[in-house]
């Protein structure tokens, strides 16, 4: 193997950079949480977490932990000038009535037709947890997804058709992967970016569906 995958903090930090100045923004559980430390200097995002906070800033590792300033990842946060704290009532009504610009969310499966499967794989030893995912994904006005791009034994992420129950069809937009950058477009996937030492092919033959190789692709460093 010629490349060397991107870690999650990498990934973390490329979904930041993508992110538009003033852009209203929901995080998910596990990479997405990592985007807020990367957000770049200057750069006007207001985080929203569905618990109810928005607003929300960086966790202080000095500061005892207060459970009432918590994200949906029960980890400590801050809040910044001008926050807001709201029962869930009103945070699922901002997230439902398309108040929110972006929603980064993690992923079991996406198909190339921008499906998303992010809750339930059935397995034996799992249970299964939308949490607000379905009302995240239905409205938000654009859906990041991150996630590793094969499964630990080696199986597409990125599908035809998802095998997993859906958290929403046709709502994914962007696909953040430790291999590439992959945006859905009503002509399938198309490959943005690619880690360096990666063939077009290899990615290819780890992907569970026909790709299509933007010629405006770039090469991601991993730092």
């Amino acid at each position: 193997m010629g490349y060397e995958k991107l870690g999650r903090r990498d990934i973390a930090r490329l979904v930041a950079a993508d992110i538009e100045d003033g852009a209203y923004v929901n995080l998910g559980i596990g990479i997405p949480t990592q985007v807020s430390a990367f957000l770049p200097p200057g750069r006007d995002v207001i985080l929203h977490t569905e618990n109810g906070i928005v607003g929300m800033g960086p966790g202080d590792p000095g500061a005892p932990l207060d459970l009432d300033l918590i994200n949906a990842s029960k980890e400590a946060v801050t809040l910044l000038p001008g926050a807001s704290i709201t029962d869930h009532v009103v945070s699922f009504a901002m997230m439902r009535g398309g108040h929110l610009d972006l929603t980064v969310l993690g992923a079991f499966q996406v198909s190339e037709k921008g499906d998303l499967a992010n809750w339930d794989t059935g397995a034996a030893d799992t249970i299964p947890a939308v949490g607000g995912a379905m009302d995240l994904v239905a409205g938000a006005r654009q859906v990041f997804v991150t996630m590793e791009h094969v499964t630990k034994d080696g199986q597409p992420k990125i599908v035809r058709e998802c095998t997993y129950p859906l958290t929403g069809a046709r709502v994914v937009d962007r696909i953040y992967t430790d291999l590439a950058i992959l945006d859905v477009t009503p002509a399938g996937i198309q490959v943005r970016a690619m880690v360096a030492g990666l063939a077009f092919g290899e990615l290819q033959a780890l992907t569970g569906c026909p790709l299509a190789l933007d010629p405006g692709w770039r090469t991601l460093s991993v730092h």
